[in-house]
């Protein structure tokens, strides 16, 4: 039961046309709706409102800040840049959801895909952005930004429930499995033109430029903002700016982006040595060797902090087959603390409708990887990046090289490869019921 006013709706860019997506979809809900009939009953709640929240306005401006849609409703509806919207859920009943599409002549207004798996729920086009009245929900709970929720009954945020529902995101269904494929299929085109961009001399601001036009979205409405490192940028893991003109000499590039596809991200990193960067090439080529044993590592029952134990071991190795490291063996590289300075981040993290996305952490990270995003036991239906890195980062390189270990790095060799920055390699990997699929290197090879 679709009721909506007059007027006319700007175009969802999300719609599917795919007959077998659609009926993915269709059982995605399905599978959704006992799931979080389960979490709801197991707390005792007769019903769930769900926010997809709303861009806060800047301080002292009439601006909002970058908008994404909450995880929950984003896991239903797949409108991350939908506002002022809500879902209802309850045990064993249609979910009804209201969306805000105001008569507005400021902005275009959201428009419902004809998509069949909108004939499960009631839906309600709203002009105002209020709560929707609720009656004879019982027990409610309310999920999403307490900014959002301030003034509505019900319990807000009840931790426990919240546990439940993220625990819901983990294991992904067929469709999600299905829009992270395809949001792989149209990043490749993009990390193909930026590496073309990067070869016939382009800024970082060039590149990144090349990228938005090869995947045909623009970068607001990206799983997040791309990171394009030129040189010694790409030792800076979450590089935020782009220059306007190109170095005197390209070294190196590092292009971490993805494209987003009915909310759910893609999150791939390549590295591309320059011309007559001979050193830094081997570099890419080892760490890119090591990236591809470690995606096929990926496995049902695999703990992921293991599998970024073997990922240090492995650069242990390749540290000193390139000559950066001598006199201790890879055991030794691993337990001092010297691998962590060239590899300080995790190995990777859970992928959904966040990037990071929620659960990764059942039990916290060892002291020995304390960014680690993932340390569950891979199980069929995750799916996690694998991204391990080598980086040249003046301050760890400079603390190690100061302490009693320094004498084991070859500083002539840092010297000449610093103004390289570094090297990530990153795909997208599906765990199935037995090893896995890259759902990236079906798309970038």
């Amino acid at each position: 039961m679709v009721r909506c006013g007059g007027g006319k709706f700007t175009r969802f860019e999300g719609a599917v046309n795919n007959e077998n997506l659609q009926s993915l979809q269709c059982d995605h809900i399905d599978i959704l709706q006992q799931r979080y009939s389960q979490a709801l009953e197991a707390h005792q709640y007769d019903a769930l409102l769900i926010s997809s929240g709303a861009a806060p306005m800047r301080y002292a401006d009439d601006q909002a800040y970058p908008y994404q849609g909450f995880g929950p409703f984003v896991h239903w509806t797949g409108w991350p840049q939908l506002e002022h919207s809500w879902l209802l859920v309850r045990p064993n009943a249609r979910p009804t959801l209201w969306v805000y599409a105001p008569d507005d002549f400021w902005h275009a207004r959201a428009e419902l895909p004809d998509d069949p798996w909108l004939e499960a729920m009631d839906i309600y086009l709203t002009s105002t952005p209020g709560t929707p009245t609720l009656d004879h929900c019982g027990r409610l709970a309310v999920v999403g930004d307490p900014v959002t929720l301030a003034g509505i009954a019900g319990d807000h945020n009840p931790p426990q429930l919240l546990a439940n529902l993220e625990e819901a995101r983990v294991r992904k269904t067929p469709y999600e499995v299905q829009c992270l494929d395809i949001a792989n299929a149209r990043a490749a085109p993009g990390h193909r033109a930026a590496i073309g961009a990067f070869h016939n001399g382009g800024s970082e601001f060039d590149i990144r430029l090349a990228y938005q036009a090869a995947t045909r979205q623009p970068e607001p409405l990206a799983p997040y903002p791309s990171i394009v490192g030129l040189n010694e940028h790409a030792a800076i893991l979450h590089y935020q700016q782009a220059d306007n003109a190109p170095p005197e000499r390209s070294r190196s590039l590092l292009i971490d982006a993805g494209y987003r596809y009915r909310g759910y991200g893609s999150d791939i990193t390549r590295t591309t040595a320059g011309v007559g960067q001979g050193r830094f090439q081997a570099l890419v080529a080892g760490l890119e060797s090591l990236q591809r044993r470690l995606c096929e590592a990926v496995s049902p029952g695999t703990a992921f902090v293991e599998l970024h134990r073997i990922a240090h071991l492995g650069l242990a190795a390749l540290l000193q087959a390139a000559d950066l490291v001598h006199g201790l063996d890879e055991e030794t590289l691993v337990a001092e603390g010297i691998t962590r300075a060239f590899f300080p981040h995790g190995l990777g993290h859970l992928l959904g409708v966040q990037v990071h996305d929620v659960a990764g952490k059942p039990t916290p990270p060892p002291p020995d990887a304390p960014f680690l995003r993932c340390t569950r036991t891979l199980e069929p239906g995750m799916v996690v990046t694998v991204e391990p890195g080598l980086y040249f980062i003046p301050a760890l390189l400079q603390s190690l090289l100061q302490d009693g270990l320094g004498g084991h790095l070859n500083r002539p060799l840092l010297d000449e490869l610093m103004p390289c920055g570094g090297v990530r390699i990153e795909d997208n990997v599906l765990v199935c019921e037995s090893g896995h699929r890259n759902l990236t290197r079906a798309h970038l090879p």
